[in-house]
């Protein structure tokens, strides 16, 4: 059993910054990867961003270039570094984690959801 709790999220203009972290704890021996999805009214969630214990990173096309996921393994937190945001990153992000030994699409646990919005 993993929980997982966010911060991070708030209201910006287009062009703003915002970080995102989650924190993990409880059955932490058990997780391979963390990262967020996040889902806008009207859309399905998809896969923002997602880092491996190991390092390895991921991110959807239309976040590379504008943001940064890195890991603080002694804190079991993770961020998720959002620049150059657009109207089109408004959406509730949710943290979620990948356990060891299940497939990469397989979600362990989810966090409450954070709002970002980003104004036009």
């Amino acid at each position: 059993q993993v929980q997982l709790v966010e911060s991070g999220g708030g209201l910006v203009q287009a062009g703003g910054s915002l970080r995102l972290s989650c924190a993990a704890s409880g059955s932490i021996f058990s997780i391979n990867a963390m990262g967020w999805y996040r889902q806008a009214p009207g859309k399905q969630r998809e896969l923002v961003a997602g880092i491996t214990r190991r390092g390895m990173t991921n991110y959807a096309d239309s976040v590379k270039g504008r943001f940064s996921i890195s890991r603080d393994n002694a804190k079991n937190t993770v961020y998720l570094q959002m620049n150059s945001l657009k109207p089109e990153d408004t959406a509730v992000y949710y943290c979620y984690t990948n356990r060891v030994g299940a497939g990469l699409a397989e979600i362990g646990s989810w966090g409450q959801g954070t709002q970002v919005t980003v104004s036009s």
